[in-house]
């Protein structure tokens, strides 16, 4: 589940700490500076610099593209993918979830109760924010960061079946993970339409 913007954001946070390392290294008086130390500093940081400014500028495109794709705003792009990449959820999978429970309509409710962007039930998001309320759960943020939280968990659940771990998990995400399980066990196909669906908008846009 890993991206390359995943990456990029490690990569970024190594060469911050590793500048930050040759800096403060140089500090401590056991350690006496040596000629090629203010050279390694200056190397790292602007490795560190460099590797910042092509993950914001890789951020902003992303930004641009799933804006124009779902004719939605830059703002409310930019949250859905900065939460999707906070969850370990590849961003183009979160967007396509989003735009089918939810068509990006913060005020979203189904008739079972699931609120918001993510359609996610005030009893599972408690399972993750013990005592939240469901206005709270209407907030953007909190909305988007629980509902990928539950999805990547669902997905890490059916890691032990690769070529069916997203369907399977967006299956338990619409219909329950217990419902699911339940149609397995009984060696039926819990498929209803919804993963196919989803997947084949994130299939065609990806």
């Amino acid at each position: 589940m890993w991206t390359r913007s995943h990456r990029l954001m490690l990569e970024a946070t190594l060469g911050l700490a590793g500048a930050g390392a040759v800096g403060t290294a140089g500090m401590w008086p056991r350690h006496p500076a040596q000629p090629g130390d203010t050279a390694v500093q200056s190397a790292a940081a602007d490795q560190g610099e460099l590797i910042l400014a092509r993950l914001k500028l890789e951020r902003a495109d992303a930004v641009i593209e799933y804006s124009t794709r779902y004719q939605i705003t830059a703002d409310l792009a930019a949250a859905v993918l900065d939460a999707a990449l906070a969850e370990g959820v590849e961003p183009g999978l979160a967007f396509a979830l989003v735009k089918a429970e939810s068509d990006f309509n913060p005020r979203a409710r189904s008739p079972a109760g699931a609120v918001g962007y993510t359609q996610i039930l005030p009893s599972t998001a408690r399972l993750y924010e013990p005592g939240l309320t469901e206005r709270q759960l209407y907030e953007r943020r909190t909305n988007l960061h629980l509902g990928f939280r539950y999805l990547r968990d669902l997905l890490e659940r059916y890691e032990a079946a690769p070529e069916a771990q997203t369907r399977l998990a967006l299956l338990a995400y619409n219909r329950g993970p217990a419902t699911v399980q339940a149609l397995l066990d009984a060696g039926r196909d819990p498929q209803n339409g919804y993963s196919t669906s989803v997947l084949k908008r994130y299939r065609r846009k990806s």
